[in-house]
């Protein structure tokens, strides 16, 4: 890169250069992964109305492809075109070239490796089983250092910058990195027991607490804080607007930083998390609707003036709907931690429509506009067809309403189904399976609307090759300016724009904001014993319980089924008594779930014999006729592997569990013993099984669930 200087009226001009290379990488990384992401998400849509579609196969089981296909659509996907806008734009905004080209190709290779670490570990059942931080302690580490990797280049430019001021959208990406840092390490602590395996350090409600925290901030600061960025950038250069109000971004920045890092409990409504986190999850969810549509407004107010463009400008609809859908998912947010909104939405497919929502709307046609917006520059040529961009959006916005229609009316039908009762105060629908099957039409017609948003996405694909292959790819852009004058008082401005010129103090402010609410959530849960009361039946798992437990985590049984019985007539007529804080203290990581495909299962134990567990998971329609879960064969061919036992106990023993001294020396002879007595048990009922086979230790775990407290 050139850096030469000459004199003008106005100080040293510096010339350099753009790099667009790094750019083009992540965008052509982004567009692969997102076709393998959807092909991933339409094969589940499928299978939950034909389980059939994973052909027995282990490594395509619903449970095992949904958190490949959450990692891939969040962190290669989104991230990678992430990754692309914010070295894009920063460079323009910051006025230099990039800090460090061998930290971006490390960053950009990195990232790419630790997406193919989790193609290959996530189909292999190898998982943390956290939500959107499914992968395990090694490849944690290797994002943590990737992420430095990033932070140092982004910094660094920042650093080297030829703009005094730091224009709104370089806000959004430093609060990106500094959060996402703190969250990722934070809910990641474990004790690894092998290389493939871990225990998390927290446990039962701090686990969940922790793990919400995360999740639902994850979606805060890397789905919608950096493309909130990315919209103040790319929005007002598409419509050739300034933003609408400065001042409002600066209440729309703070305000939204601030607040969201303490909704994360509002997942976690009428669980066993202490009431008084619900509700302070609750009241900042509410709060959390003004900064989010401050943006909104934000953004489409900029348009303003230039509405008949957006006739016109294919790029400037893919950037509105997107906008849109911001708005209408971060308004139904906060109406879903409402406890009474809650109560009805939980556990349903009116989540999934609401995650979509945002995800397909807001992320994905974000990404498209941007695409359709760099593409034609990048290559210095014109689009090559028009008609092509306006079929991709239409096609994709009707696959968007396809996708959450149904899922809504689904949702509605199973909630209410799930609590009616009878005349006589008996459930209409005891049988689980019931709310199930009344809603595979809407399944069917998700696969529709997905169907609809990939073929978009091919019309996409193929209108860009075609428009770079006409023309010639600029790998830099040649800029000047003049050299950032060090120690020059410059008069004026409010308190945010001298806040602006130091970008390091302005980042230790962010940090502040972002940190607070989360201390105030974790210290009182985490220090104040009431908060998780003991119960002295509840004892830790046996060996083999605790090898069942981890083959339910490798097989994502978690999810369609959660562990959590909530205090709500319906769910205590149907499961049996709600659940306690005090019976997840074991529990790592927690499994109280989002989902319910399937019913239920903390007071599954005892409720069937072990036969009827063998039956269900060797052919689950032999149980329940019409069930659209999927058959394990390969739990009754598959030996349980011991070799791990005693260092899980011995690992469990170092995070509290009271296994007793020397106890990890005599787990692998206790599993037997107990696989044994379920062995003969089967045996009775004319199944012939070994004790050594991994469908024993799960029914073994199965049966233990909501044993340890005396049901009313």
């Amino acid at each position: 890169m050139q850096n030469n200087t000459q004199t003008s009226g106005v100080g040293v001009l510096e010339q350099f250069e753009y790099d667009n290379k790094i750019v083009k990488a992540f965008l052509i990384a982004s567009v692969v992964y997102g076709v393998i992401g959807m092909l991933v998400g339409l094969t589940l849509a499928i299978q939950l109305f034909l389980p059939e579609a994973n052909f027995e196969n282990p490594h395509t089981t619903f449970g095992r492809l949904r958190p490949l296909h959450t990692n891939a659509v969040i962190f290669a996907f989104v991230g990678n075109a992430m990754f692309a806008g914010i070295y894009h734009s920063s460079q323009r905004l910051l006025k230099t070239g990039l800090f460090s080209k061998a930290l971006s190709w490390i960053h950009f290779w990195g990232w790419q490796l630790i997406i193919l670490a989790a193609a290959i570990t996530l189909p292999m059942g190898l998982t943390s089983s956290k939500e959107y931080a499914e992968l395990e302690w090694p490849i944690d580490v290797a994002i943590a250092l990737i992420w430095v990797v990033f932070a140092i280049n982004f910094f660094g430019m920042i650093a080297k910058r030829r703009e005094r001021h730091m224009y709104v959208a370089i806000w959004f990406y430093i609060a990106t990195i500094v959060t996402v840092a703190l969250l990722h390490i934070v809910n990641s602590l474990a004790i690894p027991v092998s290389f493939t395996k871990s225990y998390s350090m927290f446990a039962g409600v701090q686990d969940a607490l922790v793990q919400w925290w995360y999740g639902h901030n994850a979606v805060a600061f890397f789905l919608t804080t950096p493309y909130l960025g990315l919209m103040y950038y790319y929005l007002p250069k598409a419509a050739n607007r300034p933003v609408f109000s400065y001042k409002l971004s600066i209440i729309h920045f703070w305000s939204l930083i601030f607040i969201y890092i303490w909704a994360g409990p509002h997942h976690l409504l009428y669980t066993s998390l202490p009431d008084w986190a619900q509700s302070l999850g609750t009241v900042f969810s509410v709060m959390l609707i003004a900064p989010s549509w401050g943006g909104m407004l934000n953004g489409l107010l900029t348009l303003r003036g230039a509405w008949d463009k957006v006739r016109e400008d294919n790029v400037l609809k893919f950037f509105v709907v997107a906008v849109t859908a911001y708005g209408m998912a971060t308004f139904e947010g906060p109406m879903l931690s409402l406890k009474n909104v809650n109560a009805i939405a939980h556990y349903t497919d009116w989540i999934v429509a609401h995650v979509h929502i945002g995800a397909l709307g807001w992320n994905g046609f974000m990404i498209f506009g941007i695409l359709y917006y760099l593409v034609p520059k990048m290559w210095n040529t014109k689009m090559y067809s028009k008609s092509l961009v306006n079929l991709h959006f239409w096609i994709g916005t009707l696959g968007i309403i396809f996708y959450a229609l149904p899922l809504y009316w689904a949702s509605l039908t199973q909630s209410l189904m799930w609590k009616e009762f009878t005349a006589d105060g008996f459930l209409a629908y005891p049988n689980f399976l019931e709310t199930v099957t009344k809603i595979v039409p809407q399944y069917m017609m998700r696969a529709v609307g997905g169907t609809m948003y990939l073929v978009g996405v091919f019309i996409m694909i193929y209108n860009l090759l075609k428009t770079a292959a006409q023309g010639s790819f600029a790998d830099y852009d040649a800029a000047e300016a003049p050299a950032l004058q060090k120690n020059v008082q410059v008069v004026g401005g409010g308190w945010h724009t001298i806040l602006e010129r130091k970008p390091f103090i302005f980042t230790g402010l962010a940090i502040v904001a972002v940190a607070i609410g989360g201390l105030v959530e974790f210290v009182p849960t985490a220090l104040i014993k009431s908060n998780v009361p003991t119960i002295a039946s509840v004892k830790p798992y046996t060996p083999l319980e605790l090898t069942g437990r981890d083959i339910y985590i490798r097989e994502g049984c978690v999810s369609c089924h959660s562990q959590m019985v909530r205090p709500f007539r319906d769910e205590t007529e149907r499961y049996g008594e709600y659940s306690k804080a005090g019976e997840f203290v074991y529990d790592r990581p927690f499994l109280w779930g989002s989902k319910r495909t399937g019913p239920d299962l903390h007071r599954i134990g005892g409720k069937y014999p072990d036969s009827w567990h063998y039956n269900h998971m060797f052919d689950p329609t032999s149980m329940s006729p019409g069930s659209i879960m999927p058959s394990y064969p390969w739990l009754v061919d598959d030996d349980i592997d011991y070799s791990d036992l005693p260092k899980k106990i011995k690992v469990m023993r170092q995070l509290g569990v009271p296994y007793e001294e020397g106890f990890e020396d005599t787990a692998v002879e206790e599993s037997n013993k107990q696989a044994e007595i379920i062995a003969k048990n089967l045996e009775k009922d004319k199944i012939k099984v070994t004790k050594d086979k991994e469908i024993i230790a799960l029914i073994a775990y199965l049966q233990r669930l909501g044993t340890d407290i005396k049901q009313k």
